[in-house]
């Protein structure tokens, strides 16, 4: 690649975009297809053939042989089978093919992916079928060049397997509401409101040889041991710091081969931590930002052995620094271009943007159990809590000149409400800036920002097809009540300021702008009664509830089959999780941990006798030996306990299985942890069997 990159060349260049389909498909054909893109009708079977042979023309070109329909299961990463466009003729001889069939669906074996007892093992049929609206694009993994067709995946009986048809179904939802909001104040022009979406994605990138020394890291993606280095974050000095010469060769080639596949990768920075850094894309259709971000973490991690590093998209992969979070900017504008989020010169005039606010009041205030249950992995138990992160306890930030505007609506109070200002900072020579409309609240976990909402507690390995279909179906909600009201008004203007003032009143409880991290927030919320979730295992009951249930069937977006389903299936990967990460520990501890210290025990008491040999004072190293065999014993202790608690959890399953995990073997790896970590700090580096935290995370 040419220094002097050509950046408006190469962007794109892997996407079979519009640009392509306008170039290469016949002008009819192109209309009917992206007729059917907008308006959802079906796609007619000679526009797709047409379609199909344009699009495999453009990636046998780009040097593709395969083409995959690409899709997001319920395992939260993506999932892909190949097919050659081989198709063998009578005389022997080969074409190149892919049918317009062949593009629209596919049939993976729905049973072999996690159902949650939607599919047996033998009812093996399902569907994937073509996302329209998301363009297919070629994924380069060297050599290999294959055609991806992003697909929703479904059952033989209908029901959604995956991440992203729910969301459609929930983007169909708060359109057709919004829509119906939109009516009411008089605009006629807007047919769709769309959910767009911004996720910036948080990461650890790390030394290859240096990873590959570390099992846990290699089975679970974070250190089960590790006992903190003389230095960590403390001095504020990796955040936004200069990025060093390894990584920013790395960003460098993360940023073309993202650019390559139309990804508006735009910001990239040093993060909190040592080793932590960001990647903030543009902001795009909730579904086309779902897909980026899944191609995202993948191209993360391919470009990063290229580099012999190693990118780290776990919660936590290190205790005692920075976790990993995934900030979800989340927004609605019409198709005419109109954010309904943004505030615009005078909150208190905009109407339309008041109603809204009590719109998103009234959802998240109402559904936080299904927000918090939308950010659920099990790493994030690690995360959400910490000083570093939101708490587990769902509150609004709105800043101070909102919430000033929303309490004098609560009181009646018609009184103006001073907004923004001009800031001077002092320096003559520096421009007179305009301060936004709120200032930022790093601690809270849905926060107003300008013109959207920012949905903080998105867990960084997550697919954020789940935290925006909640929030796509709980907006939507909201706002059919309201419609439902104001659509019978006979004064709508009267009916309107009635239902804003009653809605906020009801609701604003769910507004905090202080500090989320203390204590005194813990019982502030507890007294608010806002619900303080801290576990993925008490959060994923909130998927079917009653009226959970009921929500989600109201607007078409899950069945109740689907949503037990999920809850089976979270219920699942919450205790596949901690059983692998318990038995890595076990592996560790039992192989090389615990056999490392007995080897330094013997050499300390060989130290002792050979000094008191010579009648000195060998005082010291008994010292040192009585404490390391108490923590010896210890963790072989802890190991033991590890063991049966494991054994006896992997016996159960369901529910039970998943309570068993987070209540008696997390606590237990916890025990053994303890010890091992302090033994780090005594054990001589050399035979200590695995690299120490500063080797990880200040060896790139």
């Amino acid at each position: 690649m040419s220094e002097n990159l050509n950046i408006p060349e190469i962007y794109g260049s892997s996407v079979f975009g519009d640009q392509e389909m306008r170039a290469r498909l016949p002008k009819a054909i192109y209309k009917s297809l992206r007729r059917s893109m907008v308006t959802g009708e079906e796609l007619d079977p000679i526009v797709a053939d047409a379609t199909a042979m344009a699009m495999k023309e453009w990636a046998i070109e780009k040097g593709a042989t395969h083409f995959t329909h690409w899709f997001q299961p319920l395992t939260g990463t993506t999932a892909e089978k190949h097919d050659s466009f081989i198709n063998p003729q009578g005389d022997g001889s080969i074409i190149m093919e892919m049918s317009g069939k062949e593009l629209i669906k596919g049939e993976p074996d729905a049973s072999s992916f996690p159902s949650g007892g939607i599919r047996a093992t033998f009812e093996a049929r399902g569907y994937t079928v073509w996302d329209i609206t998301s363009s297919a694009f070629i994924y380069d993994s060297g050599k290999t060049k294959t055609l991806c067709i992003p697909t929703a995946f479904c059952s033989y009986t209908g029901e959604a397997l995956d991440k992203k048809t729910p969301l459609l179904r929930s983007m169909e939802a708060i359109s057709k509401q919004a829509v119906r909001i939109c009516r009411l104040f008089g605009d006629e022009q807007t047919q769709r409101v769309i959910a767009s979406v911004g996720a910036e994605q948080e990461y650890f990138i790390v030394d290859r040889e240096t990873y590959l020394k570390r099992k846990d890291l290699i089975f679970t993606g974070r250190t089960l041991f590790g006992a903190m280095p003389p230095k960590g974050q403390e001095m504020e000095d990796h955040y936004f710091g200069a990025i060093k010469e390894r990584v920013s060769n790395y960003m460098r080639d993360l940023d073309i081969e993202l650019w390559k596949l139309g990804i508006a990768a735009k910001t990239e920075h040093n993060e909190a931590a040592p080793a932590q850094h960001e990647l903030a894309p543009i902001y795009h259709t909730a579904n086309l930002a779902t897909d980026e971000n899944m191609l995202i973490m993948n191209v993360m991690k391919k470009v990063a052995l290229r580099h012999g590093l190693v990118c780290l998209l776990h919660e936590k992969p290190f205790a005692g620094v920075n976790g990993s979070g995934k900030h979800n900017n989340w927004s609605l504008t019409t198709d005419t271009g109109k954010n309904l989020l943004s505030p615009g010169k005078l909150p208190q005039s905009n109407k339309m943007f008041l109603l809204m606010l009590a719109a998103v009041m009234k959802a998240v205030d109402e559904h936080a159990g299904l927000l918090r249950m939308s950010a659920a992995v099990p790493g994030n138990d690690h995360r959400l809590g910490g000083h570093e992160a939101p708490p587990a306890i769902i509150s609004m930030f709105l800043g101070e000149p909102l919430t000033n505007i929303v309490e004098h609506i609560i009181a009646g109070n018609d009184e103006s409400v001073p907004m923004v200002s001009n800031m001077k900072v002092g320096v003559s020579t520096l421009p007179v800036i305009r301060r936004d409309a709120g200032d930022r609240n790093r601690t809270s976990p849905f926060a107003f920002t300008g013109n959207k909402f920012e949905f903080r507690m998105t867990p960084s390995s997550g697919c954020i097809a789940d935290a925006n279909t909640v929030l796509n179906t709980i907006a939507a909600d909201a706002l059919c009540q309201f419609a439902d009201e104001l659509e019978q008004a006979e004064d709508f203007d009267k009916a309107l300021m009635t239902l804003i003032r009653r809605e906020m009143t009801t609701h604003q409880r769910i507004i905090f702008n202080g500090n989320g991290y203390t204590v005194e927030w813990q019982a502030e919320a507890a007294r608010r009664g806002l619900p303080n979730i801290r576990s993925m295992v008490d959060a994923v009951p909130e998927l079917t509830t009653k009226d959970s249930v009921a929500l989600f069937e109201r607007h078409g977006v899950y069945t109740e089959k689907e949503l037990v389903a999920r809850a089976d299936v979270s219920y699942e990967i919450y205790a596949k999780t901690i059983n692998i990460e318990a038995l890595t520990m076990i592996d560790m501890a039992g192989k090389d941990i615990i056999p490392a210290i007995v080897r330094y025990t013997k050499e300390l008491a060989d130290a002792a006798v050979a000094v008191e040999s010579l009648g000195i004072d060998a005082g010291v190293q008994r010292e040192l030996l009585t404490r390391v065999s108490v923590l010896l014993r210890q963790a072989n202790n802890a190991l033991a306990d590890l063991r049966m608690k494991q054994a006896k959890a992997a016996a159960l399953t369901g529910e039970k299985q998943a309570r068993a995990y987070y209540e008696e073997v997390c606590p237990a790896m916890d025990v053994l942890r303890a010890p091992v970590d302090h033994l780090e700090m005594i054990v001589s580096g050399e035979l200590w069997p695995m690299p120490a935290y500063d080797e990880l995370l200040f060896n790139v």
